[in-house]
């Protein structure tokens, strides 16, 4: 492919008295990106807790019940994706929420195409709150996953704050990274967006990030929310000075939408004003010395 529309939602977390209710929230979701011409759709982290909503007040209320309450629909959530992915012909990152492995969950996304499940990316970097806790706990394996539309890597949150994990996945010849986020303060959503604009840089690739926004009054893990969506470039030949592509407003739920060419991302790669992505590996030797 030459170029990807992609779609970052900004999406607040709602109650919902029962699954129809979600799935006609998503549905609307993912139609109005497909409407927006969007290919490839990017919902944030953890926005799946509102599903604790379904086990009543007193069971979202709960840190724990509310993880079970979340992963016990995941098959639900894996067919309404799924479904919809077909429906409207574009790939979706479906929101990130708990998947038990074994005792404890993981904090896992997973990528929907019209063909079924692409594959999953479970979060590799805990914050303080999930590991102290929450008890959310690393999944394993991280690499990018093969698309019509390119090769993809997903950075969840905290893991786009940390370049090892962006560049194993840009080694692996991903061109677009997707940060999926959920982020309680000004200071938070920062560190994500500055480490998403960093990543776009260092790797010259494109950066789609969709946090969660709005407060939610249910579920104390997710129970404010800062963010903005955005969608980011190297700031160089054939893309923005900023390395903004576009860009939502501060806690304003809606899709940030942008055309991105991945034939423009090559040329830069080749021959742009700077080479971050062809220097990388002079680090390690101006280290050694």
């Amino acid at each position: 492919m030459s170029g990807v529309c992609l779609a970052a939602a900004a999406y607040p977390l709602t109650w919902v008295d029962r699954f129809e209710d979600y799935a006609g929230k998503l549905g609307q979701w993912v139609a109005d990106a497909a409407a927006g011409g969007a290919k490839l759709a990017v919902f944030p982290e953890y926005g799946a807790m509102e599903l604790t909503s379904l086990g009543g007040r007193e069971v979202a209320a709960d840190l724990e019940r509310g993880l079970h309450e979340v992963a016990r629909h995941g098959p639900a959530v894996d067919a309404l994706h799924l479904e919809l992915a077909r429906r409207h012909d574009l790939l979706i990152l479906g929101a990130s929420g708990p998947a038990f492995l074994g005792a404890r969950p993981v904090n896992r996304a997973v990528f929907y195409g019209p063909d079924g499940v692409i594959g999953h990316q479970d979060k590799q970097i805990m914050t303080r709150f999930e590991r102290e806790i929450w008890d959310v706990v690393p999944g394993q394996g991280l690499r990018p996953f093969e698309t019509d539309l390119g090769r993809i890597g997903v950075v969840i949150c905290y893991d786009s704050e940390f370049p090892l994990l962006a560049r194993h996945l840009v080694d692996q010849g991903a061109e677009v990274l997707l940060a999926p986020s959920c982020t309680d303060s000004l200071a938070g959503f920062t560190r994500v967006r500055v480490g998403s604009m960093a990543r776009a840089l260092e790797n010259q690739c494109v950066v789609a990030h969709s946090p969660t926004v709005g407060d939610c009054d249910f579920c104390p893990a997710v129970d404010e929310n800062i963010g903005a969506a955005a969608i980011y470039g190297p700031p160089d030949r054939g893309f923005p000075p900023t390395g903004i592509l576009a860009e939502g407003a501060l806690n304003q739920p809606g899709w940030t939408i942008a055309d991105v060419s991945l034939t423009a991302l090559r040329e830069v790669r080749r021959d742009g004003g700077v080479l971050n992505h062809l220097h990388w590996a002079e680090q390690a030797e101006r280290i050694a010395e």
